[in-house]
């Protein structure tokens, strides 16, 4: 039980083999051009799948389409770049958590397109009346109507930028707050540097000011010779002012 039979592979490397063999230059440029010209946010449109698309579908699918663009076998100029894209639409639907978001996208998109059908079947009597009748089987076939598929596959794209283009505004927010803080943080540092270098300053010259005050408190009153006195104010008239003239001792 459980053992894979090796028949089925080899009749799928056959088939492959077949197919490529059938495949010409141009078929596998223009398959470079569609992969390049997918929506990026969306790998199923890379692996050309639908949304209920299985994990082992997916496998399958991208073996075929890298196979078909690998620069080895694909001339075409960006087929490195379309062989790329093919291989992080397969990781990301590989990705639990990818696929689910994704999904989770297109749940939201089927669902803002039903609310929009019913209201426009409100209008449209014949077509409400159906729908009663057929009790829920004539929705059913609308949704898997090629129309239905289209629509949901741009509004799963409206919707898939929405929350990129959010996503984004909150990371420039986010970038633009962190480096706020960045500029805060080294100006209080260069404030700190600032003031611990004057502190530095203040304490290498200590002993100078002290020698200093020192040497002026000693000798403040008596005057070197030669040196010239301070002017002095006579006080005897109130109403002049005399300045007695410096006197060189000697």
């Amino acid at each position: 039980m459980g053992e894979t039979n090796p028949t089925t592979s080899i009749d799928d490397d056959l088939l492959l083999k077949n197919f490529f063999a059938e495949v010409s230059e141009v078929e596998r440029d223009n398959e470079v051009l569609r992969i390049l010209s997918c929506f990026k946010l969306n790998p199923f449109e890379h692996l050309n799948l639908s949304f209920d698309s299985s994990i082992d579908e997916v496998k399958r699918q991208y073996r075929k389409l890298s196979l078909m663009v690998h620069p080895d076998k694909c001339k075409h100029p960006q087929a490195k770049e379309a062989f790329g894209a093919l291989a992080k639409a397969q990781q990301l639907l590989l990705d639990q958590n990818e696929r689910d978001y994704l999904l989770s996208q297109v749940n939201s998109a089927k669902e803002e397109l039903r609310v929009k059908r019913k209201k426009h079947l409100k209008k449209d009597t014949a077509s409400k009346m159906k729908s009663l009748v057929e009790e829920g089987k004539y929705d059913k076939q609308y949704e898997q109507s090629e129309e239905f598929k289209q629509e949901l596959k741009l509004k799963v794209r409206e919707l898939l930028t929405d929350k990129e283009w959010r996503r984004r505004k909150m990371q420039m927010r986010i970038s633009e707050e962190e480096g706020r803080l960045k500029r805060d943080e080294e100006e209080q540092k260069e404030m700190w540097k600032r003031k611990r270098e004057h502190e530095e300053e203040w304490e290498g010259t200590r002993e100078k000011r002290v020698s200093s005050w020192r040497d002026f408190m000693k000798g403040g009153k008596k005057n070197k010779k030669g040196e010239i006195r301070p002017p002095k104010l006579k006080t005897e008239d109130p109403n002049k002012s005399y300045v007695q003239r410096p006197v060189k001792r000697g």
